[in-house]
């Protein structure tokens, strides 16, 4: 997979049919992982925190540096127009400054709702890691055509 591809995980599908997502009103995340679990797909419910299923909250990376403990707050927006949804991110870039003491260790982003009573999990963003902090600053830009998009065909 390319540096920064976004992967829907298959539960988001499901997940949206009942209800587990407002995204007018729910707190969404990226958070950052290290490749000790590696994303699929298919992976079976997964989550941010305890619980059943996939959960990746235990392989985040450090939070020495300027990287916010369970991630960065994406201030996304659902919008429909002419057949197609679009899931955006209203506030642009994530960037992270360089940080002598942050992690080095970087492989995933995984996008999950955290107001979802079980942080589910939307998708994960592959960064061809390892990617480090203490390298020089971290910029993470979405697709121009949005996160996501759903069509009607």
């Amino acid at each position: 997979m390319a540096r920064g591809d976004f992967t829907l995980f298959e539960e988001f599908v499901d997940q949206l049919g009942m209800e587990l997502h407002d995204f007018d009103n729910d707190t969404i995340k990226l958070a950052l992982i290290d490749n000790v679990v590696t994303p699929t797909a298919a992976d079976a419910t997964p989550m941010w925190g305890a619980g059943s299923g996939v959960d990746y909250d235990g392989n985040e990376v450090s939070t020495a540096g300027g990287y916010t403990a369970n991630g960065e707050t994406v201030a996304v927006t659902w919008t429909e127009a002419g057949g197609t949804a679009t899931l955006d991110d209203d506030t642009g870039d994530i960037s992270l400054s360089q940080d002598g003491s942050g992690f080095t260790d970087a492989y995933y982003g995984i996008l999950y709702n955290d107001s979802a009573a079980s942080k589910n999990a939307i998708g994960f963003l592959d960064l061809g890691g390892p990617v480090s902090e203490q390298d020089g600053p971290i910029t993470i830009t979405w697709n121009a055509s949005g996160i996501l998009t759903v069509a009607v065909s």
